[in-house]
């Protein structure tokens, strides 16, 4: 026994735990601690999960460094904090209002450095207190404190008496329930004379929710105090009992062998006993699903095997939760749901005519589809690719083609695609393993027959991880799809009804076996008057709705439509056709907003004052009567063009010379071209100059240079091109000799 200060400690130890100092209080000390010189003010420690009661001696882990910082400041002066318990014990950093108003002013007995590193205090409450308005939050809250006195009945209260006994009983009886509370503590209550400090003791060591013990030191009559602590009590000897029987009866059903499967009934059991089992109604709720589903009996079957599982795994395991994840993934899929198709061939056409202009090759083949599956009714959805420049709305076709076919609609994006997995899915021993995004696609739509786009097929890359687009040959092939497996699910699914509709800009880059998987449809590139009718119908609608002008504040006429295009956009489609117009309605809109005068049918100076100068220029052809240059038509993604070919002969070395970025095949084409001049000199009548042939110098503009490797590929015409070029250079030379000849 050791005495300190009038408060007697007893010191317990076992072999097998630490030592426990469990303090003593007697009526003598309970009565002195009055605490006359307790300042007005306290730093204000905040408690996690725990309540700190007047007399009870607490190790506190101090882990904030706010608290580190409060605790050694106050043991470096007067010891004396407030000790609060915070509302919410996951909150990091408490402020005033995270506390609890009422606590216990504490003295710091000692701070202990662990071998861990970390740091505790020893704290001994002393009196309870009311906390008052905060006087400072930094570095640590400060706040003003108000002494509470307990109110105590008479020495002479035999229903008092009667209550502390309760109390000292139910404790001991307790500690003998308990399987893991040392019985040692008996000895500690039963020497406990301060009733006010049994019922503290008590009070702070009972397996009590921190609620729960906020509630008791709020109460400030201590006969009721002792009254509610009675009443936990009972609970927990109820629940001990309980939980000693649920044992016992376990232990009588298995062996020692057996410990992992007697976790599981000992759970089992103490859930049935409280009045139900969570797990059981989990599964009781997926079974009710699982019912309504249109599924196969293999599916069915492997459902309920998998179900299986989860009924005997723990809540608290994280196998739970991915067997959970699964089965809830199973239930969401659309197994044999289909969204019924609407066979209005001309409702059909209209909605793709008012969706797109033009495109008619595709449309076409969307309402052949429509047409024999209104006939044949189980036809297998084709596997359509449509290749074409960027911007002549192969994407938003999609759209417009599940809106025709009244199907839901799902676009998946495979630009930058290395991960096969992202395709099948990933299988479920990894870790955040999930389905491949084709199935997440299905999933997402609700329905088994969408009308899924895979857009920018061609972009597909392969590295370490695997090659999607031999993932992809499986998805596209309508002799496979039907039993698609993916690595998630393991469980195949039908996609043979899923209209798949693959977008590209050139099929150079696709695998041929996926590209032999897939019906090609190419849509080259809008001509001027199809951009016309195009920005008429949808962009010019759509620009003056997204900028908040009215139609009538500005008027496009054709004729400077064909300018804006002509002169300001240089492409296939009509992405910047859309931005270039949208250019010029913001500035409409800003002339609109401040007032300004403008004239609403716009000009050609009125676009150049917007846009400024032309971006594109071309040649314009106006007849040729120069020698030496022929004119030739190119074709090119964003219309015809005219170009000139200039040649030209000089004295010197015997060389020949292309000049810009001229391809492989072009350069043998121009050799070719000389070889048969060099062949047929004399036929043409060249001369040697002072022993020197004359050679000649081609010059190629670098636009052309694309237009002029699609010309070579025609080889007869290649030669037949150069040699025009070539015999109008010996033109030239003539003229020069004799005179200043035009042709």
């Amino acid at each position: 026994m050791i005495k300190t200060g009038g408060i007697k400690s007893i010191i317990i130890s076992s072999p097998a735990e630490d030592v426990d100092i469990i303090p003593l209080i007697s009526e003598e000390d309970d009565e002195s601690m009055k605490l006359q010189d307790t300042p007005s003010s306290l730093p204000i420690l905040p408690l996690r999960n725990t309540v700190l009661f007047p007399g009870v001696i607490l190790p506190i882990a101090i882990g904030r460094e706010s608290s580190m910082r409060l605790v050694r400041d106050a043991y470096a002066s007067t010891r004396i904090i407030g000790a609060v318990a915070q509302i919410n014990p996951n909150k990091e950093n408490p402020r005033y209002n995270d506390l609890y108003k009422t606590g216990t002013v504490a003295h710091i007995v000692k701070i202990l450095e662990m071998p861990d590193g970390s740091t505790t205090a020893i704290i001994q409450g002393r009196k309870r207190f009311e906390m008052g308005d905060p006087e400072t939050e930094k570095p640590y809250l400060v706040a003003r404190v108000k002494l509470l006195d307990d109110i105590k009945p008479d020495k002479d209260d035999r229903e008092f008496e009667a209550i502390v006994n309760s109390v000292k009983e139910l404790s001991l009886k307790i500690i003998r329930l308990s399987i893991n509370m040392p019985q040692e503590a008996a000895f500690a209550v039963k020497n406990i004379e301060s009733s006010s400090f049994l019922i503290n003791f008590v009070s702070s060591n009972s397996n009590i929710k921190t609620e729960e013990k906020q509630k008791l030191l709020e109460e400030p009559d201590l006969k009721q105090r002792g009254l509610k602590l009675i009443e936990h009590l009972n609970r927990e000897i109820q629940f001990l009992e309980l939980q000693n029987n649920i044992q016992l009866k376990v232990k009588q059903e298995i062996d020692q062998q057996q410990r992992e499967y007697f976790l599981h009934q000992q759970m089992k059991t103490i859930q049935n006993e409280l009045g139900g089992n969570s797990i059981d109604r989990e599964i009781k709720s997926l079974r009710v699903k699982a019912r309504k589903k249109k599924w196969s009996k293999e599916v069915a079957k492997a459902f309920e095997k998998e179900l299986e599982k989860l009924s005997f795994l723990n809540v608290a395991s994280g196998e739970y939760s991915v067997q959970l994840n699964y089965l809830q993934t199973l239930l969401d899929l659309p197994w044999n749901e289909y969204t019924k198709d609407k066979f209005d061939i001309k409702r059909a056409r209209k909605i793709l005519d008012e969706d797109h202009y033009g495109l008619d090759r595709v449309k076409e083949r969307i309402i052949e589809y429509l047409a024999v599956l209104k006939l044949k009714k189980d036809l297998k959805s084709p596997i359509l690719c449509l290749v074409g420049p960027p911007g002549v709305g192969k994407t938003s076709l999609g759209k417009s083609i599940a809106r025709a076919l009244n199907r839901k609609y799902v676009r998946m994006s495979l630009g930058g695609l290395h991960d096969e997995a992202e395709i099948r899915g990933h299988r479920k021993t990894y870790i955040g393993a999930m389905p491949g995004r084709i199935m997440q696609g299905i999933k997402k739509a609700q329905s088994a027959n969408p009308v899924f786009v895979l857009d920018e097929i061609d972009k597909v890359g392969n590295d370490f991880r695997g090659d999607p687009a031999s993932a992809l040959l499986e998805v596209l092939d309508p002799e496979q799809n039907n039993a698609f497996y993916d690595n998630y699910i393991e469980l195949e699914f039908d996609l043979s009804r899923v209209l798949f509709i693959a977008t590209a800009n050139t099929l150079s880059t696709i695998s041929p076996p996926l590209r032999d998987r897939m019906e090609v449809i190419e849509i080259s590139g809008y001509v001027v008057e199809e951009k016309i009718e195009i920005a008429k119908r949808h962009l010019l609608p759509k620009v003056l709705s997204e900028n908040g002008v009215k139609p009538s504040q500005v008027k496009f006429d054709d004729q400077i439509l064909e300018y804006i295009i002509d002169n300001y956009t240089h492409e296939s489609g009509v992405r910047e056709l859309d931005k270039t117009l949208a250019k010029i309605v913001r500035r409409i809109a800003r002339y609109v907003a401040a007032g300004e005068k403008y004239n609403p049918h716009l000009t050609q100076k009125d676009i150049r004052e917007i846009l400024g100068s032309p971006k594109y220029l071309k040649d314009k052809y106006q007849g040729n009567e120069f020698a030496g240059v022929v004119t030739g038509l190119a074709w090119t993604p964003s219309g015809g063009e005219v170009l000139f070919i200039e040649a030209t002969c000089m004295s010197g070395n015997k060389q020949f010379t292309i000049t810009g970025s001229v391809g492989n095949v072009m350069q043998e084409s121009a050799q070719a071209a000389l070889s048969y001049v060099r062949s047929h000199a004399e036929e043409i009548k060249i001369k040697e100059i002072e022993g020197q042939e004359h050679w000649f110098q081609k010059n190629v503009s670098e636009e052309i240079t694309f237009i002029l490797n699609k010309i070579t590929k025609q080889k007869d015409t290649d030669v037949q091109n150069f040699l025009k070029i070539v015999l109008s250079s010996i033109i030239v030379r003539v003229s020069n000799q004799e005179s200043d000849t035009r042709f």
